[in-house]
């Protein structure tokens, strides 16, 4: 019908940047232009909807924009997310971070601010949601699916730790970045004949320390999914370096691993909106631990510890090949699935194959490494057997 009113797609990006995240977005909007939507780039996460002021004499531009082909393409190629993130969680909003023209109405320690969600969703016209998140910000796009919102998802996170699919966006720069970096640091371990300990990313979730160790960038890994000996883990890795020509040894540390008997390190007692503490220090640790045992394995002599915490690096910068490729295929799977009219749904990779999957699987079990079939327990490093008839990156699922 002339004059009718085009459909309206809200895109957003929520939780840790991550390389991938643009080439996404892009894949989205362009598309959705070429069949005749419109998109709305939703700034902040789940932060722009809420902050949103339902006037329209409000200046709203902190909280979204318009997207062209021209913006989307413009960003497509880089990495981070010019949308903006946040690690916003509607339902659980602090009084202090309550939006100062809701403040009257919500005045509780911490509030649910869904309905006004809802509201600004209607007051921007937006008939169809595309968040791009990891499970945390994946699981308040199902709070809106079941009160009724239409929404299509696409998985984000360098931890790979999405449940029901074998890829998320991120992973893959996030393995070849820890490759690089680890192997920059060769250099500086064998001229000083010493151990190095990098600390990786991987709260629940080993992945990101299994792959490049698969991949020869580290002798041995210590991965949150199995709780390791420190005296094992030193006597290996003296080993290691004494029996390598340049005398030195490399242990990659997910920042959710845990001791013998201990727990997750965490930086301090804060937590974020969806009740994480911030992970840190279990690198310096395990160096400081290291260092004093080192002796005890290595003839009575102790070996000092390279300690490096790769972190922000290896989310930083371009994304790689992967990350350029499954952005643009998972954004026209969800505008697949929009103009075919189903919705509450997750775009995926499955066993090598593009998928969809019920949205609410993102709030299932964790995904996890299966230590029996992945993980040397006694080794601390991958299982390197019986690849046959495994998905491109071994152990996803």
């Amino acid at each position: 019908m002339a004059g009718k009113k085009p459909c309206v797609i809200g895109i957003l990006t929520g939780g840790g940047d991550v390389p991938g995240l643009n080439p996404a977005i892009r894949a989205v909007t362009i598309r959705a232009l070429r069949e005749g939507y419109q998109v709305i780039g939703l700034r902040r996460g789940w932060g722009g909807l809420v902050d949103i002021i339902r006037d329209k004499d409000a200046d709203n531009s902190n909280n979204y924009m318009i997207l062209t082909e021209e913006v989307v393409n413009r960003a497509g190629r880089t990495g981070g997310t010019f949308l903006h993130t946040s690690r916003t969680n509607a339902t659980r909003v602090k009084r202090e971070s309550v939006p100062l023209h809701l403040r009257e109405r919500y005045s509780e320690d911490v509030n649910d601010l869904t309905e006004e969600v809802l509201k600004n969703l209607d007051f921007l016209g937006i008939d169809y949601l595309v968040p791009i998140g990891g499970d945390d910000t994946l699981s308040y796009a199902v709070r809106l699916y079941q009160e009724g919102f239409k929404v299509v998802a696409i998985p984000k996170t360098m931890d790979n730790d999405v449940p029901g699919t074998d890829y998320c966006i991120g992973f893959s720069t996030c393995v070849t970045r820890t490759i690089s970096l680890t192997n920059n640091l060769r250099t500086i371990g064998g001229s000083h004949e010493r151990i190095m300990v990098l600390e990786v990313f991987g709260r629940y979730a080993g992945f990101t320390a299994m792959l490049p160790t698969m991949a020869g960038a580290a002798n041995r890994c210590v991965i949150p999914e199995h709780k390791f000996s420190i005296d094992r883990l030193t006597e290996l890795l003296v080993e290691d370096r004494n029996h390598n020509p340049s005398k030195y040894s490399i242990v990659l540390v997910s920042e959710g691993a845990k001791f013998e008997g201990g727990e997750m390190v965490f930086e301090g007692g804060a937590t974020d909106a969806f009740g994480h503490a911030k992970l840190g220090g279990i690198g310096d640790l395990v160096s400081a631990e290291l260092q004093q045992r080192s002796a005890e394995y290595n003839h009575g002599v102790t070996i000092n510890i390279i300690n490096q915490k790769l972190g922000y690096m290896v989310r930083g910068g371009d994304p790689d090949a992967v990350d350029s490729v499954v952005p643009m295929a998972f954004g026209n799977l969800a505008l697949d699935l929009l103009l075919k009219g189903i919705h509450g749904r997750l775009v995926v990779l499955k066993n090598g194959r593009y998928d969809d999957m019920p949205l609410d699987v993102v709030t299932g079990p964790k995904k996890m490494v299966h230590v029996k079939e992945f993980y040397n327990t006694d080794r601390y490093r991958p299982n390197y057997e019986s690849f046959e008839m495994k998905p491109l990156f071994i152990m996803t699922s």
